[in-house]
């Protein structure tokens, strides 16, 4: 679990195929305090876990799953990183609840200076749009960000300075594509709140069965 507070950049020093899916070579931009064999690294918003760990350099297994589902694919050796360890029990949670697992590939589609401030504006697919409120909480390339606004398969958010220093929300132009995780809590919510139905087979061992509801008046 993670906070979308990006605790430095990393650098993609190399990557190989292998069996399916991609091997990265990463080297982190701050010490690696006590790291773990196996711990788990959110690289640009993706849950990874990290092993040869020496020093401030590591590698983690990237699957097919994720690169199908994630823009980890397209990255290229010498490219900046968003980096957040996992988080501790006793950590502040300065962001929101970040799964690290990607819901889907956004794009840039405007991009609007006010100061020093810069308003980023995405598209998306409706599917995950439903998910998105004015002022919640949206995870971009790992980022914890407030929405500003959002219509049905688009949104925007405004980017402080700190942030467009620390990430690599300022190198994005228009056409580039993000990686996006929802609020999490929205998609408990619709789970629960959905109608729950049993399968035939359910009802039969039940005794219920189509004979059964005609018996006591259903039919």
């Amino acid at each position: 679990m993670f906070t979308g507070i990006i605790e430095g950049a990393g650098t993609l020093t190399g990557k190989r195929a292998t069996g399916g899916g991609v091997i990265f070579a990463i080297e982190a931009g701050f010490d690696l305090v006590d790291p773990a064999e196996g711990e788990s690294i959110a690289i640009n918003g993706v849950c990874l876990t990290a092993y040869n760990i020496r020093g401030r350099h590591f590698s983690a297994d990237v699957s097919p799953e994720t690169l199908d589902r994630t823009r980890l694919g397209n990255l290229v050796a010498g490219e900046t990183l968003n980096l957040e360890r996992a988080l501790k029990l006793s950590d502040r949670l300065g962001g929101h609840i970040v799964s690290g697992h990607v819901d889907c590939v956004a794009s840039v589609i405007g991009i609007k200076s006010v100061g020093d401030y810069v308003i980023y504006s995405f598209s998306l697919p409706k599917e995950q749009g439903v998910y998105v409120i004015e002022k919640g909480s949206i995870a971009i390339d790992g980022v914890s960000l407030t929405v500003n606004s959002c219509g049905k398969d688009s949104f925007s958010v405004s980017i402080i300075p700190h942030t467009l220093k620390i990430t690599t929300l300022a190198r994005l132009k228009v056409g580039s594509k993000v990686n996006i995780e929802v609020d999490i809590i929205g998609k408990y919510v619709e789970k629960l709140l959905s109608p729950r139905t049993e399968t035939s087979e359910a009802l039969a061992e039940k005794g219920i069965e189509p004979g059964f509801l005609a018996q006591h008046g259903f039919f």
